[in-house]
């Protein structure tokens, strides 16, 4: 077995099942072939299956080896390999025969006729052409391939090779050293650097033995200052010795998919929908997906399937390689440009469609590319991480515009329904520079009272007014009533954060009149809402109610179901306090009929124990336990454990 060989424990019992003469099959499988990227240590893998499947005794016949050298400059032919496998099995000068296919007929003749069961170890193999003439015809023997390709013309069970996992990789690192130095504990002692090390090696087995080589030249300086020097490098494929592996993969591609991986590379992400791909490719979608298909059997591309399809995900050494070619020649910067140009108009128009569900479907239009909450939701939260990723392309002053509408697309998705502050924070900044950079100053001012929104949900207050009141001026400067209003509203949340309470209310008062005035019938909903928040808060609760209650019947109006649920269960809140218990119960059922129905499992799961707590203390214990059981299950769904097991607890003490 390999020296340090490790965490290939599954994919090494798969190669053995298949191996083992004595397993019991209705699908006897003769060939079994390794695939993976170059490095990713199929050889080792094939070597520990053949050397454990020897000393088990189950090929007596022992084992023929070829090395096909398939992705250099000239790789072993068929012919050239038969010749080394005659020579194996004993056939050698004037027993040779002189013809080709004489060779042939001879080399099946003697795999007939062998009684003991040997295996046919065919490492670095390209291409099926290699290796067809060379089938035994006869199950009595095995035959084991690598190849950075998936041979899938091969009538092989196919086993593909990924990096390592984590815990694996840092354990070959600590492995490979103490075989070196069995003194060398540096491991032992800086476990979180191994960890990062094995993550800038992108926890590809050969270039963690590149660099473990590199920590036995310096056995006396620390992992860390290690991964402090690779962090730096401007080339981590060359730096990691492994770019020669990339070279030589990507030189073998067709124009067509080397132009589909340069591309990939520019993705905001490591990973991406096929619809992101095809608007990144400009190519008809049953294309690009051959395209993705053939970098996948090549394993430059790794498919990732998913729920609502396949995603399709990069290495992290193979992006870093693609990048760099795509930057290589101004043609192709500039075939990039327009690439991430064409990906981020796909982002704001799906954004769009997912926003206009989101929000409400508008009268007389129907969303090109979803039909329902769900699936804008879906999408969403699939493409997230590039979608956030994407907004920081606005430092490029190219992209600025795109980033602006991109965001204001996602402002009611990130805020309202993922309620992620500090992403939000972190996409807000970029996008308020792009938006000034285009002069759009109304953009500008949402973007502000946005940002003024998470710093708020954040309890940075100072920093949350300064948000909202410069928002506020640059609404009252483009004349825009409706963006005033939504200022006023948020100056007003964050005096009532502030313990302002009536500066609050005149605020909030002002807004919900100003939306008013206007007609902005969505806008006084929400106002209203806000108003009755900071009147119970300072006892108003008459008023309260009537604050609340025009919400629900505003929300209601303009079909906004999360604002008139939280409407509901602010409403049923008030109610209870004034101890207007039936009305408070009917008001809370009503907001967690809505919550369920939108799949918002914290308001279920709050208002679920709102109304748990409120039987209980009308004394009806049955009732009070249903509605603690369901909302830990919702609480556990919105990821609030600890607040499940309180209320699981609470259902306990009364069984």
């Amino acid at each position: 077995m390999p020296a340090g060989f490790t965490g290939r424990d599954a994919p090494l019992a798969r190669l053995l099942r298949v191996l083992d003469p004595a397993a019991e099959s209705d699908l006897p499988v003769v060939i079994c072939a390794v695939s993976g990227l170059g490095g990713i240590g199929k050889t080792s893998l094939a070597l520990s299956a053949a050397h454990k499947a020897l000393r088990h005794g189950w090929f007596p016949g022992g084992t023929l080896f070829v090395d096909f050298r398939g992705y250099d400059p000239d790789p072993v032919t068929a012919d050239q390999a038969l010749l080394a496998l005659l020579d194996g099995l004993g056939v050698r000068g004037s027993d040779l025969p002189q013809t080709p296919s004489a060779q042939y007929a001879l080399y099946r003749t003697l795999l007939a006729q062998r009684r003991d069961p040997t295996l046919l170890l065919l490492d670095n193999a390209s291409d099926p052409e290699q290796l067809t003439p060379l089938m035994p015809g006869t199950d009595h023997h095995r035959v084991l391939i690598t190849s950075r390709n998936r041979l899938t013309d091969l009538p092989a069970r196919l086993i593909d090779l990924d990096v390592l996992e984590p815990a694996a990789a840092a354990d070959l690192v600590d492995k490979a050293l103490r075989l070196s130095d069995e003194l060398d504990d540096r491991p032992a002692h800086e476990p979180e650097a191994v960890a990062a090390l094995a993550a800038v090696c992108g926890h590809h087995p050969l270039a963690l033995r590149i660099v473990v080589g590199m920590l036995r030249k310096r056995r006396y300086r620390s992992i860390a200052s290690l991964v402090d020097d690779l962090r730096e490098t401007g080339d981590r494929t060359a730096t990691l010795g492994v770019r020669p592996i990339f070279d030589s993969a990507y030189g073998q591609l067709p124009p067509d998919q080397a132009r589909l991986l340069r591309l990939l590379t520019l993705a905001p992400t490591a990973e991406v929908g096929t619809h992101a791909a095809v608007a990144l490719a400009d190519l008809p979608t049953d294309r690009t997906l051959a395209l993705l298909e053939e970098l996948a059997a090549s394993h430059l591309v790794t498919p990732a399937p998913t729920d609502g399809g396949v995603r399709w995900r990069l290495h992290d050494l193979v992006r870093d390689y693609g990048a760099a070619a795509a930057v290589s020649s101004t043609a192709l910067r500039e075939e990039g440009e327009a690439a991430r140009d064409r990906l981020l108009e796909f982002y704001c128009r799906w954004a769009r469609d997912a926003d206009a569900l989101l929000r409400k479907r508008p009268p007389g239009a129907t969303p090109e590319h979803f039909t329902t909450r769900h699936e804008a939701l879906a999408w969403l939260d699939a493409e997230r991480a590039a979608l956030v990723a994407s907004v920081q392309w606005s430092e490029k002053g190219r992209h600025a515009d795109q980033t602006v509408r991109l965001t204001l697309h996602l402002m009611d998705y990130g805020l309202n329904w993922r309620r992620d502050c500090v992403e939000w924070i972190a996409m807000s900044r970029p996008a308020r520079a792009a938006a000034r950079r285009t002069g759009d100053r109304i953009a500008e001012a949402r973007i502000l009272n946005s940002l003024g929104f998470a710093l708020r949900e954040l309890n940075q207050l100072t920093e949350a007014m300064d948000a909202h009141t410069d928002a506020r001026d640059l609404y009252e400067t483009t004349d825009d009533p409706h963006g005033t209003a939504s200022a006023w509203n948020n100056i007003g949340l964050t005096l009532a954060d502030l313990g302002r309470s009536p500066e609050a209310a005149e605020a909030l008062t002002h807004a919900r009149d100003l939306h008013h005035a206007t007609g902005f019938v969505s806008g006084e909903a929400a106002a209203s809402h806000n108003l009755g928040n900071t009147l119970q808060d300072v006892g108003r609760l008459t008023e309260a109610i009537d604050a609340y209650s025009r919400a629900c019947h505003l929300h209601h109006a303009v079909d906004d179901l999360p604002g008139e649920a939280m409407a509901w269960a602010g409403l049923g809140s008030a109610l209870q306090e004034a101890m207007r218990w039936d009305e408070a119960i009917e008001a809370c059922e009503t907001a967690l009929r809505m919550y369920l129905e939108f799949t918002d499992w914290e308001g279920a799961g709050r208002t679920s124990l709102n109304l748990a707590r409120m039987y209980e203390g009308a004394d009806m214990p049955t009732a009070a336990r249903a509605y603690y059981l369901q909302a830990a299950g919702a609480l556990t769904r919105a990821g609030a454990p600890e607040e499940a097991a309180q209320a699981r607890a609470a259902a306990r003490s009364l069984t």
